[in-house]
């Protein structure tokens, strides 16, 4: 059974050893590299992980048998102007745990939880465009793309562009 909760400081450690393992297996689909991550502080990862409800950054969890089998954050946008949007990031699955209904009840998590801010109404993301399983993934989440930037990526002398994605959780006028 997989269970879907926001993490906490307490995760710091299962989140960091989860995200270096994604990285080092699928190192084409996130912009973070083992390289850049490894080093960082057990307080950086922690720090991403605060509990308070009105944080800008809230990182979810699916637990599958007690272990950590999967992430995915969110991100409000801190300016006035911008605060009617979030922004999905870190999604991420282990290799083992695929095609189970994890990445989707994870997804799912982070648009409820988007629609719960008050004052938001939209959730967007970038993907890369080489990234088909998790592009379907998100397009039968409801989200569009509306974009395509090209080059956004360089690793090992290839280019791979960035897909933008997003989908409304809420009327935008309320």
């Amino acid at each position: 059974m997989t269970t879907i909760r926001r993490l906490t400081p307490t995760d710091a450690a299962a989140y960091r050893a989860l995200m270096l393992r994604i990285y080092a297996e699928d190192p084409d689909t996130f912009t973070a590299t083992v390289a850049e991550r490894e080093p960082l502080p057990l307080a950086w990862w922690a720090a991403r992980l605060d509990a308070a409800p009105e944080a800008n950054e809230r990182v979810f969890g699916a637990v599958v048998d007690g272990a950590l089998a999967g992430v995915v954050g969110i991100r409000r946008q801190p300016r006035p102007k911008t605060r009617h949007k979030t922004t999905l990031f870190g999604m991420g699955v282990l290799r083992e745990h695929r095609q189970q209904g994890v990445a989707r009840a994870l997804v799912e998590a982070v648009v409820a939880e988007a629609a719960a801010m008050p004052g938001v109404c939209v959730i967007q993301l970038t993907v890369a465009e080489t990234n088909g399983p998790a592009r379907r993934l998100y397009e039968r989440c409801g989200f569009q793309t509306f974009g395509v930037e090209p080059l956004a990526l360089h690793a090992d002398g290839v280019f791979t562009g960035l897909v933008h994605m997003g989908r409304e959780v809420a009327d935008a006028t309320r």
